[in-house]
């Protein structure tokens, strides 16, 4: 009898692009299956729709021999409806309850696939991906983050992901951080996105008088010893341990993995968190960890097909 090899269809949509592979099993890409086409705020719906079924068709077509498809995974950008299979991105303003689910389904079936197509929001696939090939692997209590253009985040509690009735849980990103106020974000200046995104961060600084526009400019500012870059990276280091804090108290989390760009700005960044951690009150908030992400950039396509390769870990 030949057994086939199993791969997910992996497919991860964002801000500025979206992305196709293949993956095995052991959370692998397969070679020369990775596909990306770009994605944006102007994006038409017809320019989006291109672009998804683009990649999704290129991966398909690299299927070597000997393999098959046994499930799509789709991690998006929310907020989302899971229940229907929908998405609005914040940041692709041509998309509101978009069936994504429904149009990647269809492309799928084409091809002569009936398979399993699970959608879910990009910061519950990338805890998936650091809880079975990253930095949480054995850790059942678990928030993973991402700090870039954005905020997002996604939560493992007792070992099962939690995704909340429409699939919005863990957007860690949009709770409120007290006294620090931020930029407008989504009508909302207390959410922590709106003081320490990477482009909130940089926003910052500049009305304070740094000069630079990216955030890459201020970490080499903050690296050469500039006073207001040091103030505006350790000002969003303290939203963030902040917000972990309050996560933790809520839900007595062992671990938390941070990933994206702006993440890697300095380690310092993470120092600022665990200050404000060391000073809570309650030990079982202490406790938690803050760890960089282990995964590279192929974490988010990782953690969508996690979302078949590990369908054991999802709600019903």
């Amino acid at each position: 009898m030949v057994v086939s090899t199993p791969l997910a269809l992996a497919v991860d949509f964002g801000g500025t692009k979206v992305e196709a592979a293949l993956v095995d099993a052991d959370g692998r890409l397969v070679p020369d299956s990775r596909f990306r086409r770009p994605t944006g705020r102007t994006a038409t719906v017809d320019d989006l729709e291109a672009s998804v079924g683009g990649v999704v068709r290129d991966a398909l077509a690299s299927l070597p021999e000997g393999a098959e498809i046994v499930g799509v995974g789709i991690g998006c950008a929310g907020p989302i409806d899971r229940v229907r299979g929908l998405v609005s991105p914040l940041n692709v303003p041509h998309w509101r309850d978009y069936p994504m689910r429904d149009f990647i389904g269809a492309e799928v079936r084409s091809a002569g696939l009936d398979v399993p197509v699970t959608l879910e929001m990009d910061g519950v696939a990338i805890t998936m991906a650091e809880h079975w090939v990253g930095a949480a692997q054995g850790v059942d209590n678990v928030m993973g983050m991402v700090i870039s253009t954005g905020i997002g985040g996604g939560l493992i509690v007792g070992g099962r992901v939690i995704t909340g009735p429409t699939g919005n849980a863990g957007h860690i990103g949009h709770v409120e951080v007290g006294d620090i106020r931020g930029e407008d974000t989504f009508g909302n200046p207390y959410a922590l996105e709106a003081m320490a995104s990477g482009p909130h961060t940089v926003a910052w600084a500049q009305k304070h008088g740094f000069t630079g526009t990216t955030g890459e400019e201020l970490a080499a500012a903050y690296a050469a010893g500039d006073e207001i870059a040091r103030h505006a990276i350790a000002r969003t280091g303290r939203a963030v341990g902040h917000a972990i804090a309050s996560a933790t108290a809520l839900l007595d989390l062992e671990l938390v993995a941070i990933g994206g760009g702006f993440s890697h700005s300095t380690p310092d960044l993470f120092t600022h968190m665990r200050e404000v951690i060391e000073k809570h009150y309650f030990p079982f908030v202490r406790k938690v960890r803050i760890v960089p992400s282990a995964l590279s950039s192929e974490g988010p396509l990782i953690g969508a097909a996690a979302l078949i390769h590990r369908a054991n870990l999802l709600p019903a």
